[in-house]
C-alpha cells in the first residue's frame, strides 16, 4: 500500500499559492528551468526598443529557435527596456544571450546601445 504522506518525499521545492494549494513542485530528478534578464538602459536603449517593436515577428522567430525555449517577454521601461527568457536549462539561456547579442550587432549596431546588464537564475515558480 502506498504511503499517502510519501507524495512529497522526492520533491525539493514546494510552491504554494496564498490559499495553501501546491502550485508547482519541482522534483529532484527534474531539470530546473533557468531564466535570464537582459536590461538595456542609457545611450541607444530607446532606439533599440523602437527597432525591436517594429521587428517583433523576427525577434519571436529568433527566440523560439533557442533549444529548450519555454517563454520570452520583451518590455519597455522608462530608460530603455528589458527582456526575460525562460529555458529548460542554462544551455538554452546561454544560447538566447548569444543570439540576442548577434542580432543586435547585425541589426541595431547603429543605435550605439551598450551591453545589457544581465541577471540569471533558477526558476522557482513559472505560471502560464
Amino acid at each position: 500500500m502506498r504511503d499517502p504522506f510519501n507524495y512529497f518525499h522526492n520533491y525539493t521545492l514546494h510552491a504554494f499559492c496564498s490559499c495553501g494549494m501546491l502550485v508547482s513542485p519541482v522534483k529532484q530528478e527534474d531539470a530546473i528551468m533557468q531564466t535570464v534578464i537582459r536590461r538595456f538602459s542609457g545611450k541607444g536603449a530607446k532606439e533599440l526598443f523602437d527597432l525591436l517593436e517594429t521587428r517583433t515577428a523576427e525577434v519571436e522567430e529568433l527566440m523560439r529557435s533557442v533549444k529548450g525555449f519555454v517563454g520570452y517577454t520583451l518590455a519597455r521601461s522608462g530608460d530603455g527596456g528589458f527582456s526575460v527568457t525562460v529555458c529548460q536549462d542554462k544551455t538554452g539561456t546561454d544560447e538566447s544571450v548569444q543570439k540576442a547579442k548577434d542580432w543586435i550587432a547585425k541589426n541595431a549596431g547603429s543605435t550605439g546601445v551598450g551591453a545589457p546588464e544581465i541577471s540569471e537564475g533558477s526558476v522557482l515558480i513559472h505560471l502560464k
